[in-house]
């Protein structure tokens, strides 16, 4: 209880509210009680849509208490109130209790009950309640009455857990993953720009636009029947074209889309096949989650990973879906997005993290790939990108690649080179950087003996028997990536910047096109704040992408060829709407 103390008032707060896809939501009822008064509040649509400010202090003399919150603080921003101060999150620390684990009952409210020992209404009772909420108005007084009964049972849940999480709860840095969850919010209320013009026409098109997509990639492979996918005409190809593939353990070809995207690399004839299926299995245009504002806006699921990154849902988030899809995200008439990346952030937290001095200078040279290849003596010093660039791509698959602990034989196959070609550059990679590989296999020692990992900011993975070493020796990368990445997405909104949202090692932002610059120079900052102070004053420099209206964003060179193609087919198909297509 000494936490609690600190705060003159710990509210448990629980909405219930409406949310089609792609927009904010319309809250429906609030329930809120004080933990040590016991004060009850209960306040339904009508009352709510008349309240300027919430009905408590929200400074920082006042904690709240919620389960997965950002719906709270999204509800907050819908209704035009200030965010609180002080937040606790009993998703996120349920989360960090068993990390690495899967409680019996799942990681929802109703399991973190059932953990705890905790009876809770009936899932059946509490499906049709939620179905209501998501109805929305108009509602009969009993339907009030029944939402508020309903949405109180959280109240009183978050009361029983409350005092049975305290002791295993590590203050202040849950504080700091509840101020997260405010930055969540914020970036989900915001959403990104989408072209729901092309949107619509693509939805419109889409079956013409598979065919003809099919028709102009099977042409040089001849595996399709109609829109199906024939495994025994793909295996022909295969043996006709001599290329070896890996097969499952029934002995059937391996079709994932790693399989592919691994032997497009070594054999890239294949790769515009894969493309093609990425671009099938993965496009549902249906589910992409676009407002009527034209945001796409979809829950981020922060901490839902084991690295505690965000794990959108692929087919509702923009950049879930296959790489050219992105090229929708268009800013609005003066307006510019901008995406603002680490530059190989793994890299440099394996750095800073072991203390790898020659690390850290192959990172700080702007171009560590090239300088591990001049500091193991394969090139010389006055190497560059553009003289020796067979090297320079093997010496950054291969520093990639041991940042996951990749054997040999699965560099090999990277690099579509000879195991004994693989061994050497292991073997440099050890040699250059001693004082990393000792750090390295010291991470997964102690994840094994003493059964847990943590990050800077206390962020675990129980490791319980059965963990893969490799993804062990990565997860300090991962999650402490995950880390900063947080802290520079509460710094930017509470700076008052426009965060669409974080993608990965990277954060879409939006601004004014005249201020664009200056915007994506204080985000920069703030990135390399984020990084300081989880790294303990190691620097991570960022690079920046800014799109302007009209342009479209295009994650590079991926994708390009692809968002052309069915862009012609779609305006094409949609030119001739009533008339068979061509």
């Amino acid at each position: 209880m000494d936490w609690l103390n600190r705060f003159d008032s710990v509210w448990s707060l629980d909405f219930e509210f409406s949310q089609p896809p792609g927009e904010r939501p319309r809250v429906v009822c609030l329930v809120a009680r004080e933990y040590k008064t016991r004060r009850l509040i209960r306040v339904d649509m009508n009352t709510l849509a008349t309240m300027r400010r919430p009905p408590f202090n929200v400074d920082a003399t006042a904690l709240f208490v919620a389960y997965f919150s950002s719906a709270e603080w999204n509800c907050f921003l819908s209704l035009g109130w200030p965010l609180p101060a002080c937040v606790l999150d009993l998703w996120a620390e349920f989360r960090c209790l068993l990390n690495g684990t899967k409680p019996a009952a799942g990681w929802g409210l109703l399991g973190c009950l059932a953990h705890f020992g905790f009876d809770s209404m009936l899932a059946s009772e509490k499906q049709e309640l939620r179905e209501l909420a998501i109805r929305g108005g108009p509602y009969t007084d009993a339907e009030i009455a029944a939402l508020l009964d309903y949405c109180q049972t959280d109240v009183d849940a978050l009361d029983k857990l409350l005092p049975a999480m305290l002791p295993l709860i590590d203050f202040p840095r849950a504080v700091h993953r509840g101020r997260y969850m405010k930055a969540v919010a914020c970036m989900e209320s915001t959403g990104v720009p989408i072209d729901v013009e092309t949107l619509a026409m693509f939805r419109r098109q889409w079956e013409p636009i598979k065919a003809n997509l099919i028709a102009a990639v099977d042409e040089a492979f001849g595996v399709f029947e109609g829109t199906t996918f024939k495994q025994d005409r793909f295996a022909a190809y295969l043996i006709r074209h001599g290329i070896p593939w890996p097969e499952t353990d029934s002995g059937r070809l391996a079709l994932d889309d790693d399989t592919f995207k691994q032997q497009a690399r070594i054999y890239p004839q294949v790769a515009p096949l894969r493309e093609l299926r990425h671009a099938l299995s993965e496009m549902k245009l249906e589910k992409l989650a676009v407002g009527s504002d034209g945001r796409n806006r979809s829950m981020l699921r922060p901490f839902a990973s084991r690295s505690g990154r965000n794990q959108p849902s692929n087919n509702q988030f923009i950049f879930g879906p296959s790489v050219w899809l992105r090229g929708l995200i268009r800013p609005e008439p003066g307006r510019a997005v901008a995406y603002v990346d680490w530059s190989q952030q793994e890299l440099g937290i394996a750095a800073a993290l072991s203390g790898d001095l020659a690390l850290a200078q192959a990172y700080a040279s702007g171009d560590p790939y090239l300088e591990f290849a001049k500091m193991a003596g394969a090139v010389p010093a006055s190497a560059t990108k553009k003289s020796h660039p067979t090297e320079r791509s093997a010496y950054k698959v291969c520093m990639l690649a041991t940042q996951y602990g990749m054997t040999e034989h699965g560099l090999a196959t990277k690099l579509n080179k000879p195991v004994a070609f693989a061994r050497n550059l292991l073997r440099r990679h050890r040699e250059t950087f001693p004082v990393f590989w000792r750090w390295s296999q010291q991470q997964v020692d102690a994840a094994m003996l003493l059964g847990r990992l943590e990050t800077v900011f206390g962020w675990p993975i129980q490791t319980i028997g059965g963990d893969n070493p490799r993804s062990l020796a990565n997860f300090p990368m991962q999650a402490n990536g995950a880390e900063m990445m947080r802290l520079a997405c509460c710094l930017a909104t509470e700076a008052g910047i426009t965060v669409c949202c974080p993608v990965h090692d990277a954060i879409l932002i939006e601004a004014d096109d005249a201020d664009v610059g200056d915007v994506v120079a204080e985000t920069q900052d703030i990135m390399r704040e984020a990084a300081s102070v989880a790294l303990a004053g190691f620097r991570l420099e960022s690079d920046a992408k800014i799109v302007r209206h009209p342009e479209r964003y295009m994650d590079g060179d991926r994708g390009r060829d692809m968002w052309e193609r069915v862009y012609e087919l779609a305006t094409k198909a949609d030119g001739n709407m009533g008339q068979p297509v061509p």
